[in-house]
C-alpha cells in the first residue's frame, strides 16, 4: 500500500529546496560615491533596475562604513572582503610605501604590464593608469572563496577605475578590466593573463566610447567631454560623463556571454562598480541637477544590465547585491545658503607643522610625504637629533589645534593608534583605519563638513567617518532572500560574510562582518 504525502509536507519540502539550492550566479553592483539618501531623494522618478532592487529585494536602509578613510579603494575592498583597512592593509586610494620611498596606489604594480592599452612605463609614482593587480590586498574575497571551493568557477571583476574591479574580484578573478582614457579600451594587466579574451577584444573594436568625445550632455550644455588640447588623453573627460556607466554596461553585457557566466557547474561571481557618478558628484555635488540626472542614468543602466543577466542565466537563479563604496559632503556653497556649517580650508596644514617644529627644534626636513589630511614624518632626521617622538606629536598637535583656520576636529598620532584609541564611535573608526606599515603619522580629521582646498575649491570630496560619507545602500535580492525594508543598523563589512554563507563557502579570512541572517530564509 503506497502511503500519501501530506500536501504540506510537499510544499514544505518544495520551498526547502528552492531554498537550499546554490544561485548560478552573483552580482554584486557598487556606484561609486552614491549616498543613500539617493534612493529616497528619487525614489518616484526610479523604473529600472534601482526600482526593481527596492521592490523586490531586501533593502538595508541603515548601512554604514565604520572606518576611515571612506574613499573609494577601501570602500570597494570591503565590499566583498569584509574585512577593516587595519587588517586588510587597503588604508586609502593611496599611500606612501617606506621601502620604496615612493607614493603608490591600492592595485598598482610596476611587475605587471597593462594588457590590451598602451602600457606605459613606470615612474616615480604609482599611478592609476599603470599596470594593476590586487597584490596590495592581505585579505581574500568572496570570489576567492568560491573558486577556491569551485575551481571551475568564473569570476569577473570591472569598473572604469582599476582599483574599482580588482579590489572587489580579488586574487583568484579569472579578470578584471578597467577603461583606459589613452585607447578607450578596457585593459587589463598581466597578472591575469598575457592577452586580452577575444570578446573583450571584440568589444573594444567598436571603439564605443570615441562616438562620445563630441555629444552633449542634454540640459548640461557648458560640460565639455574633450580632451585637453595635446593630451595623451583623448578620452579623459569621458569617466566623468553621462556615458561612462553606458559603457561599462555594455561592456558588462558582453561578459556575461563571453564569459558564459551562470553556466560553470558552481557559481560564478561578477563584479560591476559604476564610477562615472563619482566623477561627477565630485565636480558639482550632491544637491545638482546633474547629480540626479545621473542617479536616473544609473538606474537605468543597472535595469539594462539586469535583464541581461535575466536573459542569460535568469534572475531567479542570481543572487544581486547592491552597494555604495562611500558618500559624499554637501558644497560648502549649499551648506552656507542653509545656514549650515561648513567650507573649504584653504590653509596647508603641513605649513603649520613645519613652523611649529622648525621654532621649537630648529630647522629640518621634518615631511616625508603626506597623502590627503595624513603625514609621513622623517623619523631618521627626528631621532638623530634625539629628539622624542612624543614632543613631536604634541608641538605639532598643539600648533594645529591652536590654528582656527585649520578647522581641526580630531588629531591622531601613531603611538596612539598602535595601541588603540579609546572613545567613541569617532575613535573607533580611526582605529579601524589604520594599519602600521602603511598609514602615517599623523592624522587630522576636519570639522564636519569642512575639506581641505590648496588653491581653489574643490567642489567636494569625501572620506571622513560623519553620515554623510558612511550612509551607503545596501539592498540583496535573489533566491533565499526575504524581500522587505530592515532598519536595524548594519555595517557594510556585512556583505562579505552573508554572502559566503548563502553559497556555503568558507568566509573571506578578513571579515569582521556578521551575517544577516534577518532577511533569510529558513533552511
Amino acid at each position: 500500500m503506497i502511503k500519501r504525502i501530506p500536501l504540506l509536507f510537499l510544499v514544505a519540502l518544495t520551498v526547502f529546496g528552492q531554498a537550499s539550492k546554490k544561485p548560478k550566479l552573483v552580482v554584486a553592483i557598487v556606484i561609486d560615491q552614491f549616498r543613500y539618501d539617493y534612493l529616497t531623494r528619487f525614489r518616484q522618478e526610479y523604473t529600472g533596475g534601482l526600482a526593481k532592487l527596492l521592490n523586490e529585494g531586501a533593502v538595508f536602509t541603515n548601512a554604514r562604513y565604520r572606518q576611515s578613510p571612506t574613499v573609494t579603494a577601501v570602500g570597494h575592498s570591503i565590499i566583498m572582503t569584509g574585512a577593516m583597512p587595519s587588517v586588510s592593509g587597503m588604508v586609502g586610494n593611496s599611500w606612501y610605501d617606506r621601502e620604496t620611498g615612493k607614493q603608490v596606489t591600492s592595485v598598482c604594480d610596476w611587475d605587471q604590464h597593462i594588457v590590451g592599452g598602451r602600457d606605459e612605463k613606470p615612474g616615480t609614482r604609482c599611478e592609476d593608469w599603470d599596470a594593476a593587480s590586487p597584490n596590495r590586498l592581505l585579505v581574500s574575497t568572496v570570489g576567492d572563496e568560491v573558486r577556491n571551493a569551485h575551481e571551475a568557477s568564473r569570476v569577473i571583476g570591472m569598473s572604469l577605475k582599476a582599483r574599482s574591479a580588482v579590489l572587489p574580484s580579488g586574487h583568484r578573478a579569472n579578470g578584471a578590466y578597467w577603461f583606459d582614457d589613452s585607447t578607450g579600451n578596457f585593459v587589463s594587466s598581466t597578472f591575469y593573463f598575457a592577452a586580452l579574451p577575444d570578446w573583450a577584444k571584440r568589444f573594444n573594436e567598436k571603439k564605443q566610447a570615441a562616438k562620445y568625445v563630441k555629444q552633449k550632455w542634454d540640459g548640461f550644455d557648458s560640460w565639455d567631454f574633450h580632451a585637453t588640447p595635446g593630451s595623451l588623453r583623448p578620452y579623459e573627460k569621458i569617466p566623468a560623463s553621462p556615458w561612462g556607466n553606458d559603457i561599462l554596461e555594455s561592456f558588462a553585457e558582453e561578459a556575461l556571454t563571453g564569459e558564459n557566466l551562470g553556466n560553470h557547474g558552481g557559481t560564478d561571481v561578477l563584479t560591476v562598480s559604476f564610477s562615472a557618478n563619482d566623477y561627477v558628484g565630485h565636480q558639482v555635488g550632491p544637491d545638482s541637477p546633474e547629480v540626479r540626472d545621473m542617479c536616473l542614468r544609473t538606474d537605468k543602466s543597472i535595469g539594462k544590465l539586469l535583464a541581461a543577466i535575466d536573459k542569460q542565466v535568469g534572475v531567479a537563479n542570481t543572487i544581486v547585491v547592491l552597494s555604495a563604496d562611500h558618500g559624499v559632503s554637501p558644497t560648502p556653497e549649499v551648506n552656507q545658503g542653509h545656514k549650515m556649517p561648513g567650507g573649504y580650508m584653504f590653509l596647508d596644514i603641513e605649513d603649520v607643522v613645519r613652523a611649529a617644529l622648525n621654532r621649537k627644534f630648529g630647522e629640518a626636513d621634518w615631511i616625508t610625504a603626506s597623502v590627503y589630511e595624513t603625514m609621513y614624518f622623517n623619523w631618521k632626521v627626528i631621532d638623530e637629533k634625539k629628539i622624542s617622538h612624543h614632543d613631536v606629536y604634541n608641538t605639532v598637535s598643539d600648533a594645529i589645534l591652536l590654528t582656527p583656520q585649520a578647522h581641526a576636529f580630531r588629531i591622531y598620532n601613531r603611538d596612539q593608534l598602535s595601541s588603540g584609541v579609546t572613545g567613541d564611535d569617532i575613535a573607533a573608526s580611526m582605529n579601524f583605519g589604520f594599519f602600521p606599515r602603511r598609514s602615517g603619522d599623523l592624522v587630522v580629521l576636519l570639522e564636519p563638513y569642512w575639506m581641505g582646498a590648496m588653491k581653489e575649491p574643490a567642489h567636494t570630496t569625501h572620506s571622513t567617518p560623519f553620515n554623510y560619507d558612511t550612509h551607503v545602500p545596501v539592498i540583496f535580492m535573489g533566491p533565499g532572500i526575504k524581500a522587505g525594508r530592515y532598519n536595524r543598523n548594519i555595517a557594510v563589512n556585512d556583505i562579505a560574510p552573508t554572502l559566503a554563507t548563502m553559497l556555503d563557502v568558507e568566509i573571506p579570512s578578513g571579515s569582521s562582518g556578521r551575517v544577516l541572517d534577518e532577511m533569510l530564509m529558513a533552511q
